[in-house]
C-alpha cells in the first residue's frame, strides 16, 4: 500500500479474494478517496471523512457506483461487509481502550 494520492495499493485474502485500486485523494486526518478496480468497469470509488466531535472522530464512508445497473450487481453483500468492517473497528477499539497509542 503507498497511501498518497497517486498512490496504489493491493489487499490479498487468498482464494481469489484480491482488492486493488487506486488512490485518488489522501488527506491526512480528513479525507481518503480511492478507486476499487477489481470491479473494472463498474468499480465504484470509496470516500471516508474523518472529522473531530470533541474527544471523538466521526467517520463517514460513501461508495459512488458508475451506474445503477453496478450497484445492483453488488447486492446486499457489499453493505454486509460493511457493518462487518465498522463491528471489528468497534471491537478493536474497545479492547484497546485504555491502552496508550
Amino acid at each position: 500500500m503507498r497511501v498518497q494520492t497517486g498512490g496504489t495499493y493491493r489487499l490479498s485474502f487468498g482464494a481469489g479474494m484480491d482488492f486493488f485500486g487506486r488512490y485518488l485523494e489522501v488527506v491526512p486526518h480528513s479525507r481518503i478517496v480511492w478507486t476499487n478496480d477489481e470491479g473494472g468497469e463498474n468499480g465504484q470509488i470509496t470516500t471516508v471523512t474523518f472529522s473531530g466531535q470533541g474527544d471523538q472522530t466521526r467517520v463517514v464512508m460513501s461508495e459512488r457506483y458508475p451506474t445503477e445497473a453496478a450497484l445492483d450487481a453488488v447486492g446486499a453483500g457489499s453493505a454486509e461487509s460493511v457493518h462487518e468492517t465498522f463491528n471489528q473497528l468497534d471491537a478493536l477499539l474497545a479492547e484497546m481502550e485504555g491502552h496508550a497509542l
